[in-house]
């Protein structure tokens, strides 16, 4: 079956899966501004707006650079290059979650591979990742190889599903044993937190790895109006070669140190961008309001598991992702009751068409298949009333 979504705000009967004309209707003034500043003195491309919006995010993941660029696939693409993988290196991520995250791999010529995920978070298991290293590679002139493939395993890409923070220490932990660049797919965890026990210290999302990348797809948590994207760092180097990659490899204006993307952040959106991350910090703690009542409210109704969350995450709860053996028939329940859900995702990445090439068939990652067939997204957002949260849930527990 497929998604429902809705972008609409709800009646009192109808609960959309994600209201995004609310929160727009009441900036209006403050975007309509950004787009008359940008008329006014045509800086479309770059400028203050970009820059200014790069120093905020940076601020906000607690990292030293940010750079905008046009997509959280370019994000990825681009933090990947700049950190060192190259054409023929393996790069490990997890075979649920968006196509995006392999595509970035893939498009600069390196190989995704898969370990499975934890069966309570849908995040990286970091012992498959361990026995995966331990079991599947072999030091050879002192780099980390495959055995079958016999390619370089290079890098690790844990991905912030939903909007909770992977268990990042195990696997900072074996990066640093196999000398493998992490790079954090953050493009659903905007504010997200992991408590470090090695640092003794939250750490938020995008702040951890080498690099990370961010999406601003217009749902997410901080979400442009249109197509926009970030990659943050503590690295100068890493984040001047961003910029270079960005800009069509130019170091400055017509001078192409390498050959490059066009993949710049255009001002407009920069500027929308800088006037909802004031937002966010507010936007998240009605969402993890929701997610609460939610888990109050469905924690106990048998056939249904709700999102576990350890002490040491704080999620950004982008999404609300409950599990049930009955999904499909409780997905048609909530639709004809006019409630919009959404499925992330119903196919895993090796199951896919586009990647029928890997020879990996079902059964290869167990956890992710079966959470493939049991995850529905609930309706989540910062605009979410009460009522509607209690309406969801009710209709949930007379399904069960």
């Amino acid at each position: 079956m497929t998604s429902t979504f809705d972008f609409r705000p709800a009646s009192r009967s109808e609960v959309p899966f994600l209201d995004l004309v609310t929160p727009h209707l009441e900036l209006k003034e403050e975007l309509v501004e950004v787009f008359r500043s940008a008329l006014k003195t045509a800086g479309f491309i770059g400028g203050p707006m970009v820059e200014g919006f790069e120093d905020d995010f940076a601020k906000f993941c607690a990292t030293n650079h940010c750079i905008g660029v046009g997509s959280g696939t370019d994000a990825l693409r681009f933090a990947l290059i700049a950190a060192g993988i190259g054409p023929g290196d393996i790069v490990v991520t997890v075979p649920n979650t968006f196509i995006a995250t392999t595509e970035a791999i893939s498009q600069l010529g390196a190989i995704p591979d898969f370990v499975d995920v934890l069966e309570s978070t849908c995040n990286m298991d970091p012992e498959k990742l361990r026995q995966y290293l331990e079991d599947r590679c072999v030091e050879k002139s002192g780099r980390l190889y495959h055995r079958e493939k016999d390619r370089p395993v290079a890098g690790v890409v844990p991905v912030h599903l939903y909007g909770r923070p992977v268990d990042m220490d195990p696997i900072l932990d074996l990066a640093r044993k196999y000398n493998l660049i992490v790079i954090e797919d953050a493009c659903q965890a905007h504010g997200a937190e992991y408590f470090s026990k090695r640092e003794n210290t939250w750490k938020r999302a995008g702040s951890m790895g080498v690099a990370a990348a961010f999406s601003f797809y217009p749902g997410k948590n901080l979400g442009a109006c249109g197509e926009a994207g970030a990659v943050t760092t503590d690295d100068p180097a890493l984040a001047a070669r961003v910029r270079m990659l960005r800009d069509h490899g130019q170091a400055k204006k017509y001078y192409h140190d390498v050959e490059g993307w066009n993949g710049r952040l255009d001002a407009i959106q920069a500027g929308i961008l800088q006037v909802k991350l004031k937002r966010l910090p507010e936007w998240n703690k009605k969402r993890s309001e929701c997610a609460a009542l939610y888990t109050e409210l469905l924690g106990n109704v048998r056939g249904v598991t709700v999102p576990s969350v350890s002490s040491n995450v704080r999620p950004a709860w982008h999404l609300y992702v409950i599990q049930t053996d009955r999904r499909d028939a409780l997905q048609k329940h909530l639709a004809d009751s006019g409630v919009a859900t959404g499925l992330h995702y119903p196919v895993p990445l090796h199951l896919q068409n586009s990647y029928r090439a890997m020879n990996l068939g079902t059964g290869s990652f167990p956890a992710a298949e079966a959470a493939a067939s049991r995850i529905l997204s609930l309706p989540m957002g910062p605009t979410l009333k009460k009522f509607q949260v209690e309406r969801v849930s009710e209709l949930i527990r007379r399904f069960f």
